[in-house]
């Protein structure tokens, strides 16, 4: 795997693990100091730590019960895209987001820059099949049930 490949599959993960304890600590984790994050094409981007703090921060708190999903990120020399999809309450409603992180990573691993492009759905919506993830890739409270031959 490669320094990117593994920066990224470390940044989805820290996504996954941090958004559905909506805990911002591994998320931080993977931005370097003078990062520069775009959550909305025309929203002011968030720069350094303390402005990827601010934004999760915030985000979280207006969040309750998330399920997160991540796609296999696509990775070239030292940037990747990530497409997720997340099913949560936001301020009470039920809401699916889906969306894509385009990151660049530094030398050491951390991301540089991080833009995003998302869609809201109104109402909980897995993933569909044939999405980059299945609806319960990232679920361990699945039970799978088995089926007779021709059934």
């Amino acid at each position: 795997m490669t320094g990117a490949a593994a920066a990224a599959a470390r940044w989805a993960a820290a996504w996954k693990v941090g958004w559905e304890a909506l805990d911002p600590d591994p998320i931080l984790a993977c931005y370097a100091a003078d990062a520069l994050l775009s959550t909305e094409p025309y929203r002011v981007p968030y720069r350094g730590v303390a402005g990827v703090r601010e934004y999760v921060t915030a985000a979280f708190a207006e969040e309750d019960g998330p399920r997160v999903w991540m796609a296999d990120p696509i990775v070239e020399e030292d940037r990747a895209a990530v497409s997720w999809w997340a099913c949560l309450r936001e301020g009470g409603v039920e809401t699916t987001l889906a969306g894509t992180s385009v990151l660049r990573f530094g030398a050491d691993g951390l991301v540089i820059t991080q833009w995003d492009t998302w869609n809201r759905w109104s109402g909980q919506r897995e993933p569909p099949p044939g999405s980059p993830f299945s609806a319960d890739a990232n679920r361990t409270d699945v039970r799978r049930a088995s089926r007779a031959p021709g059934s």
